[in-house]
């Protein structure tokens, strides 16, 4: 989430076809906190995040991608801030990057446990 205007930074996922948080694999890293601040500046390209140190959501899913065997995610999601006026790069990973308000969150047709995490970095927000 940017800090300056709560828009949420989505990344269109290359391998899933699908918008998606930026996030990825512990890789034998048992700090969650510190592995979704690493992949959230791999993915985006933005530098000074700061993440919540603690998880908002929890979700497992099966995820296929093409060419690969069906397997469940685990993700472990946290609420990370941007700074203002921060513009994603990216990387191979995704096609695109973009800012979103809440209002164009609500009319896309996303995943449920996605939704699930935005509402709740959003409640988490207006205590803060």
């Amino acid at each position: 989430v940017r800090e300056e205007d709560h828009k949420i930074l989505l990344l269109f996922h290359t391998k899933l076809q699908k918008w998606l948080q930026p996030g990825g694999h512990a890789d034998g890293d048992p700090n969650l906190a510190r592995v979704a601040l690493r992949e959230a500046e791999e993915e985006t390209g933005i530098n000074h995040l700061k993440v919540y140190q603690i998880p908002i959501d929890l979700d497992i899913h099966i995820v296929r991608p093409p060419g690969e065997k069906e397997h469940k995610h685990f993700d472990v999601r946290y609420l990370t801030l941007a700074p203002k006026d921060s513009e994603p790069i990216g990387n191979h990973e995704s096609q695109d990057l973009c800012w979103f308000t809440k209002d164009e969150i609500n009319s896309m047709s996303l995943d449920h446990g996605l939704i699930r995490m935005i509402e709740t970095g959003f409640e988490l927000l207006s205590t803060m």
